[in-house]
């Protein structure tokens, strides 16, 4: 094992251990008939409705865990290896497959094929049923109007290294969250080498390494910066806010944009289960796909059938020209590069 990744799987077995005996959202008592404990990368402000309403329909209490902002899907990963002897999580919402597509790989996770996801495209989930993915975001380019006209306006990722934007770009760390998957995407589809000679040119354009997707989302809303790399919710969040901001899907006549769907997990010998089953299946319900499109997540339903968030150009996911790629090699080149290239790359160039 690589020992960056070693040394985060050792740190995080050590917070594991510290924290037995403690009853907090940080550090879960899982046990109980009526109990559940939901790891989650996603947001908190629109994973806890979903699991309020899960809670009232079932009776069953939802303990939700949920990352920081800046280590965003790697710490609750990390804390799940480090845990995987003696698992305390049921149940692992990510907001990303790649991060399930490492459980599946280190044997924390197990299958579940939920009847709940019928009508979901297969190509977003596990063949082996160890993560189904539903609702989705979308890597976008967000501006801001008063700095980028509309003639101007960028249309793919390689704009951020665009002499026009020199010094006025940023996105966030490629170490942890939609970033990491990003850079993994792009290894895949363009080839090493070409990847490589990207991330150089966001070098030799002055662009900014920033500390998360919100980070990005809050600096070009205010103006500091023209153009950024973030996620749809993160611009939907300053749209609502009444932010200048507009936002294009980069290379949407090219390469395509990358989508981000969710993923729910099942953890092999969680202590609730049978619990962790019911809400993998209300997760995957139409109904919470089209209640996390209606919430500031604006998030697309991968079902065509459910509406999508208001705003959006196109009536169903599948009319948007998205990267080609497979989430669960994307894990293994996230684990490749993470050593080898992005943290030296981040090192370097923060």
């Amino acid at each position: 094992m690589k020992r960056h990744l070693l040394t985060l799987y050792l740190a995080a077995e050590l917070i594991a251990v510290g924290v037995l005996g403690c009853s907090s959202p940080s550090s879960p008592s899982s046990s109980g008939a009526n109990n559940l404990v939901v790891y989650t990368s996603v947001d908190e402000v629109f994973a806890e409705p979903i699991g309020k309403t899960f809670e009232q329909e079932t009776g069953i209490r939802v303990q939700l865990v949920p990352d920081t902002e800046e280590t965003k899907s790697t710490g609750l990963l990390n804390r799940l290896i480090a845990e995987k002897g003696r698992p305390r999580a049921d149940v692992f919402w990510s907001g990303d497959p790649v991060r399930a597509a490492i459980l599946k790989s280190k044997g924390v996770s197990t299958a579940y094929p939920s009847a709940a996801a019928e009508g979901l495209p297969r190509e977003f989930s596990d063949a082996e049923h160890h993560w189904i993915s539903f609702s989705a975001r979308a890597r976008v380019l967000i501006y801001n109007k008063d700095l980028v006209s509309e003639n101007q306006k960028p249309t793919s990722i390689r704009d951020l290294a665009d002499p026009r934007f020199k010094g006025k770009a940023c996105i966030a760390n490629p170490l942890f969250g939609t970033t990491s998957m990003h850079a993994s995407a792009l290894f895949q589809s363009l080839g090493d080498d070409d990847a490589k000679k990207f991330f150089q040119s966001l070098v030799e354009n002055k662009v900014k390494i920033l500390s998360s997707n919100g980070e990005v989302r809050r600096r070009v809303a205010n103006g500091e910066f023209a153009i950024g790399l973030t996620d749809t919710d993160d611009v939907n969040v300053a749209i609502e806010e009444g932010k200048p901001v507009g936002f294009v899907y980069p290379d949407a006549d090219q390469m395509g944009t990358l989508m981000i769907p969710n993923a729910a997990v099942l953890i092999a010998g969680g202590p609730n289960g049978e619990n962790g089953k019911k809400f993998i299946d209300y997760l995957l319900r139409p109904e919470t796909e089209a209640a996390l499109a209606r919430s500031e997540a604006a998030q697309m339903p991968l079902r065509s059938e459910v509406e999508l968030p208001a705003g959006f150009p196109f009536k169903s996911v599948s009319q948007l020209r998205t990267m080609s790629v497979d989430y669960g090699t994307l894990a293994e080149k996230l684990e490749e590069i993470s050593d080898s290239f992005l943290k030296p790359w981040v090192d370097e160039n923060q």
